[in-house]
């Protein structure tokens, strides 16, 4: 009898009618990605707190410096990410046709890519002077 129901659990996923447990793993990383993001973003702000001035000079100097510069493009990294991984449940819950959640899920894909590109590249040129 266990073996039946194995089978029909086991067809169920295959059709999509049972859990393909990959849920889990998203949720994890959603917690994963906000954590890492407290931490960074308390970092952020406390740092910025303690600088001497807020000049363009005085927080590009600050930029620059390669303490500031990595936990910054992982706080840019962590950040999209998290972004990401959220609107993709947005997408997934509230669009229903499948070919406009195609084109959503390639846009928001761009989007984010670009976007965390640019931030990142932003800080590079800081930090190596360009």
């Amino acid at each position: 009898m266990a073996t039946d129901f194995q089978s029909a659990s086991g067809l169920k996923r295959v059709r999509g009618l049972g859990s393909a447990r990959s849920g889990a793993h998203h949720w994890w990383l959603q917690r994963v990605t906000a954590a890492g993001n407290l931490v960074l973003l308390i970092w952020f702000v406390a740092s910025v707190l303690m600088l001497p001035n807020l000049s363009h000079s005085g927080v590009t100097a600050w930029i620059a410096q390669p303490l500031v510069a990595v936990p910054l493009i992982l706080l840019i990294f962590s950040t999209f990410w998290h972004a990401r991984l959220g609107v993709q449940v947005m997408i997934e819950d509230y669009v229903h046709a499948e070919g406009l959640k195609l084109l959503a899920f390639i846009a928001l894909n761009f989007f984010i890519l670009a976007a965390g590109a640019v931030a990142t590249f932003s800080v590079l040129a800081i930090a190596f002077g360009a």
